[in-house]
């Protein structure tokens, strides 16, 4: 557990365009995070229709391909899970299910229209553009952070503005006090 502070699961979503910093603030995020003790899980969208972490001819891709709707592989610091599944249907929490009991805090990477109209999940917006920035503002409830390379457009708008790069542990300040709200 984290400084004996009672929390409920939080789910966190970095949401961005291609580019614009997601996986360095959420790096940023899960170091500054579990540096304070919390358990953090990420779970990441990709949108590549035909992508897969298997590998074609490798034994666990052969236990697909013989009908097995599950491969557990175990190694010996690691255990991976494929699951055969129809994922375009499933929501957040059918997804978020799939992280174990002891995880404190979620971020997701990517999953803009399942977090769009979800009030409890917060977003941290990476843009690229003052246009992204307006975008988001209007699309996306509560934003508790702007950062990516045009983020500093965004500081009029009353919402923190963070250089992940510089100050990576501010934006672990402001989801620690979103948590502790």
């Amino acid at each position: 557990m984290h400084n004996n502070v009672a929390v409920a699961m939080i789910v966190i979503a970095i949401i961005g365009s291609r580019n614009s910093g997601k996986t360095t603030a959420i790096e940023a995020l899960v170091k500054g995070l579990t540096k304070r003790g919390y358990n953090v899980a990420t779970i990441k969208h990709v949108s590549e229709p035909s992508f897969t972490i298997d590998t074609e001819g490798k034994d666990t891709w052969r236990h697909a391909q013989a009908g097995a709707q599950t491969i557990v592989i175990v190694a010996s610091k690691e255990i991976g899970i494929i699951k055969k599944v129809d994922t375009t249907k499933l929501s957040l929490q059918e997804i978020i299910k799939n992280c174990q009991n002891n995880i404190d805090i979620i971020v997701l990477e990517g999953f803009r229209s399942l977090v769009e109209h979800e009030s409890t999940v917060f977003k941290i917006i990476t843009i690229k553009t003052f246009e992204e920035t307006t975008e988001a503002q209007k699309r996306f409830k509560p934003i508790i952070a702007f950062t990516g390379s045009a983020a500093l457009t965004a500081k009029r708008l009353g919402i923190p503005v963070v250089d992940v790069l510089k100050e990576p542990e501010k934006l672990v300040e402001i989801v620690e006090r979103k948590i502790r709200l």
